[in-house]
Order: structure tokens, then C-alpha cells, then sequence
């Protein structure tokens, strides 16, 4: 795949998935409404600060395959302010647990951290997923 196409697939997601975030929320569904909130809540500074949240999410989300989230924790990670090495070692820890089947996550995650460090945009923060 062309980097025009794969800069076109990002903004495609990214837009992609804030347009469905509100309209998923303009619903009035409180049970989805206060789960998404939740989601928020927990990625907040507390005992633990926003770095090591977000590398908690990266790995879980390694762990249970999920390319979009592991995107948006990529991208959540980088801007607060996790490094490359802090990055893999992170990969690391999702790739002992989660066994040979996460590999293919793992390229696409590295794949987006470097689109994502030559400069593309991330998906837009504050929800999930």
C-alpha cells in the first residue's frame, strides 16, 4: 500500500470514528452514555499518572487483538510522551502474554508508530477505541 494510501486509511479512521463516537452518543442510551464516561474516567491521572494508564491500555489492547484500540493507544502513548523504547518495551509485554497470535498486531502497531512519528495525525483523544 502507497503512503497516500495509508495517510488516506488514518484520516479515514480518525474521521471515521469521531463521526460514529457522536452519533453512538447522541442516542439517549445512558447505559452506553455512562461507558463511554467510564472509559474517560479511567485513562484520568490518579495513583497512576496518563503514561502508564495508556501503556496499561496498550498492552490490554495487544492482548486481546484489537488494531483500533491498539492505534489509539499508540498514538495516546506518544502524546503523553511515552518513548519509542518505553513503546516497545511495552510491545514487549503484550507479545510474551498474549503468545505468537498478537504478531500480526504488533506490525500494524509498529507500522502506525512510525507513520505517526513521520508526522501523520493521530486519532482524535478522549474516547476509546
Amino acid at each position: 500500500m502507497s503512503a497516500g494510501n495509508e495517510k488516506d486509511r488514518l484520516a479515514e479512521f480518525t474521521a471515521f470514528r469521531k463521526r460514529m463516537n457522536a452519533r453512538i452518543l447522541a442516542e439517549p442510551n445512558q447505559v452506553v452514555r455512562r461507558f463511554f464516561a467510564l472509559d474517560t474516567q479511567t485513562y484520568q491521572p490518579g495513583a497512576l499518572d496518563v503514561r502508564t494508564k495508556e501503556l496499561l491500555g496498550l498492552v490490554a489492547s495487544m492482548v486481546l487483538r484489537c488494531d483500533d484500540c491498539i492505534s489509539y493507544h499508540v498514538a495516546q502513548c506518544r502524546e503523553s510522551g511515552v518513548n519509542r523504547d518505553e513503546m516497545f518495551e511495552a510491545f514487549s509485554v503484550g507479545l510474551v502474554v498474549g503468545g505468537s497470535i498478537v504478531i500480526p498486531h504488533l506490525r500494524r502497531a509498529v507500522d502506525f508508530l512510525d507513520r505517526l512519528e513521520q508526522g501523520e495525525p493521530a486519532p482524535v483523544a478522549h474516547d476509546h477505541g
